[in-house]
């Protein structure tokens, strides 16, 4: 008997190909589906500014409901929700970054600000391959809660074996106002901070700038290393949208409004002219931008690949 050969075309090969993973898939036991993660991202990023090296440290990350408690006090909802909606952002939350930086000079580990508390700060640090014992020097750029909050804790003084570097300006106003904050976390270090005014070198390449209005003694701090300037802005501007293009919206936490918005517009305009990139305490993560003008205002420019290279 004569065994007929089926006849193989392109097309049969494919549906037989395409038979097999269903045959398999049919055969087998369902996999799992993965499970869900949860929203997370890294908590340091370092780049370099000439010879330094600088590290941003996410602290701590919060969603706060209703930004126009905070953001546009001084404008309509319409007006706040038509700047949002551009900017393709929601009105109803906002999410807060709070990212201190160090500074390694090369000589030199310097903190700026320390975050909520002890154990955000200290995580970031060892995400970032630094411990609290290297920091040679703690700067606050000024006193409030989640910028001091990690100096101290239940198990006393964080950075026990560094110097303090504050603003004489700040320190004063908050040593006659107070709050429990400032009592519990500052007071206790009183004898260990040394108080400087705008134009004082921290180190070489470190020079503290006068950022008033946020709170009373603000400071802010120009890096110069080969060349290279970078400011480090600390609060002198809360949020990337509601605070660049709009600087003369009010925000709840100013303590001088008038003040702050005057500094937020000087500050912009020196760094947009002089294409100089700034760490912002609470701009989107990782926290590093430029500034450009845009009519009446400013646009916020997430830094890329520049300081890498």
């Amino acid at each position: 008997m004569t065994l007929k050969t089926p006849h193989i075309n392109r097309r049969s090969v494919l549906l037989g190909g395409a038979a097999l993973p269903l045959a398999a898939a049919t055969a087998s036991p369902a996999l799992a589906a993965a499970e869900m993660m949860g929203v997370a991202t890294t908590r340091f990023n370092r780049v370099k500014l000439g010879g330094f090296e600088v590290t941003t440290l996410l602290a701590g990350t919060s969603t706060v409901p209703n930004p126009q408690g905070i953001f546009g006090m001084n404008v309509d909802a319409e007006t706040f929700a038509n700047a949002s909606s551009e900017a393709n952002i929601p009105t109803d939350a906002a999410q807060f970054f709070f990212t201190p930086t160090v500074v390694n000079t090369g000589s030199e580990l310097i903190l700026f600000d320390t975050g909520l508390n002890p154990a955000g700060i200290t995580a970031a640090l060892a995400a970032a391959g630094y411990s609290p014992d290297q920091i040679d020097t703690v700067v606050l750029t000024h006193m409030h809660g989640d910028h001091v909050g990690g100096l101290m804790g239940e198990g006393g003084e964080t950075f026990a074996g560094a110097k303090y570097v504050t603003g004489s300006v700040e320190f004063n106003a908050w040593d006659m106002a107070g709050n429990d904050t400032f009592e519990a976390k500052v007071r206790p270090l009183e004898d260990k901070i040394a108080m400087i005014k705008g134009g004082d070198s921290v180190a070489s390449g470190v020079t503290a700038m006068d950022a008033f209005g946020h709170t009373p003694g603000h400071m802010a701090y120009m890096l110069e290393s080969d060349g290279k300037q970078l400011v480090l802005g600390a609060d002198f501007a809360n949020h990337y949208v509601w605070s660049l293009a709009h600087p003369d919206w009010e925000v709840k936490f100013d303590r001088d409004k008038a003040m702050a918005a005057e500094t937020r517009r000087k500050m912009l305009s020196m760094m947009a002219a002089d294409k100089i990139p700034f760490v912002g305490y609470h701009m989107p993560w990782p926290a590093i931008g430029y500034a450009e003008t845009r009519g009446d205002g400013f646009h916020y420019v997430p830094a890329s690949y520049q300081l890498m290279l």
